[in-house]
């Protein structure tokens, strides 16, 4: 009876793994349907051609991050990236400002504040994108089929109410799904249109616009690109650490060696998405200016793909931010703190400031590499992008984040399950006869 009730519960927690892979899938799916929902007051032919005309530069760019949202003008246009540029804002005071400082340092209490500052930002921002691309809209020539003051206000309240929402999304499938779920809205947003984005490469082959010697030869580097990816995501420096051994009574504890392990990308995909939506805010606030206008026009070229700023600006911000990210997520003071604290020391280097100056070096050498890396994925695609008519979605961003957060989100759900099984032979080693 003992062993059928230890089953009966390891067949339980699998049922928690597949309810929270269902709970995930189930939001994603109330996402995509958005994607579908257009804005009030928007004529539809109209919208299509204008779209037609602009898929190459900011539109596409937007489009990415949007899961196809901005070529159908839903309600979900502005995506999640006011919040995540709201993040980035939060972020970068919480390394220059006392009052974020002390927050961050507060704990739990203190991480629910600047949750809290980050949703106030997510408004704020989302307020003023939506009110710039109502204007956009009114000013594109017969878009808007009754432009004014009324089809402002119903654009800005839909598409931050819309914005608002995905973020609660996000935050629900980070709870009660299987993590990650800011990530995983851009990543279903991405891969629902890569399909689409095949088959428009696939008919540019057919029409003779590409040859097939070029979409074969773009078809391989997104597979030496996605190779290249999973070698890098997967390599890891190990840093030795012993253990002096101690003596409690007549037993000796101790003595063992184990290994701190650093990733050649500790930022993960966030520079990458960083940086894009650091390119898209200048581009909103242009939209205040009339579409037609030469600054408008000026401005936007300056930000299509291919051209020396945008790639230059892309580069520095994917750089910037693995820097950045990598400063927050790990600490080197506290990692040699934290051995310090356990007995455990870097052979050859003595504990405390000297440890956490050579993990810091080390650190820093492997950030470096993560970075040049990055850019190198993200921008090398581009290129080709920019000479031929390739969909965005087979870009190296799209291919990054796709691959990125499927590995992460893969690792979330194999550690699920081997600490059920862990859980389950523990009952039955304790309790089962």
């Amino acid at each position: 009876m003992a062993i059928d009730n230890t089953d009966s519960g390891f067949f339980s927690k699998s049922n928690d793994l597949r309810n929270r892979i269902l709970f995930t899938v189930l939001i994603l799916s109330i996402y995509r349907l958005g994607t579908y929902v257009p804005l009030p007051g928007i004529d539809a032919e109209s919208l299509k051609t204008l779209m037609q005309s602009n898929q190459r530069g900011l539109l596409g760019m937007f489009n990415i991050f949007s899961g196809g949202a901005v070529k159908r003008m839903a309600i979900f246009a502005l995506g999640i990236m006011p919040y995540i540029s709201s993040s980035i804002i939060i972020q970068l005071l919480t390394g220059v400002s006392e009052t974020f400082k002390n927050l961050k340092n507060q704990g739990e209490i203190g991480r629910k504040k600047i949750t809290q500052y980050t949703r106030y930002g997510t408004v704020l921002l989302a307020t003023v994108q939506g009110y710039g691309v109502s204007v956009g809209l009114e000013n594109s020539g017969i878009v808007v089929t009754d432009p004014g003051a009324y089809f402002k206000l119903t654009t800005v309240i839909t598409l931050v109410a819309g914005t608002i929402f995905l973020m609660w999304l996000g935050e629900q499938i980070t709870q009660r799904g299987i993590g990650n779920g800011i990530s995983l809205i851009i990543f279903s947003g991405i891969v629902a249109e890569i399909p689409r984005a095949l088959a428009t490469t696939f008919e540019l082959g057919r029409t003779g616009a590409l040859s097939a010697t070029i979409i074969l030869s773009i078809f391989t580097l997104l597979i030496l690109t996605v190779a290249f990816i999973v070698f890098i995501e997967r390599a890891i420096r190990k840093i030795l650490i012993n253990y002096p051994k101690r003596q409690m009574g007549t037993k000796i504890y101790g003595g063992e060696s184990s290994h701190l392990p650093l990733k050649i990308n500790t930022a993960g995909v966030i520079p990458a998405i960083f940086a894009s939506a650091l390119l898209l805010l200048p581009i909103t606030f242009s939209n205040f200016t009339f579409s037609d206008s030469e600054t408008f026009l000026d401005i936007s070229s300056l930000f299509s793909q291919g051209k020396p700023l945008y790639m230059l600006l892309y580069a520095s911000g994917i750089i910037f931010f693995s820097f950045f990210y990598t400063s927050i997520v790990f600490n080197p003071k506290e990692t040699a703190e934290n051995l310090r604290k356990h007995g455990g020391y870097v052979p050859g280097i003595r504990p405390g400031e000297r440890t956490a100056y050579f993990i810091e070096d080390i650190l820093t050498k492997l950030t470096t590499i993560g970075a040049l890396y990055l850019t190198l994925v993200c921008l090398m695609p581009e290129f080709l992008i920019s000479r031929y008519p390739i969909p965005f979605y087979l870009g190296g961003t799209s291919v990054l984040i796709v691959v990125v957060v499927a590995m992460d989100t893969v690792s979330q759900v194999q550690t699920r399950l081997m600490s059920q099984q862990y859980e389950s032979l523990i009952k039955k080693t304790k309790f089962g006869r």
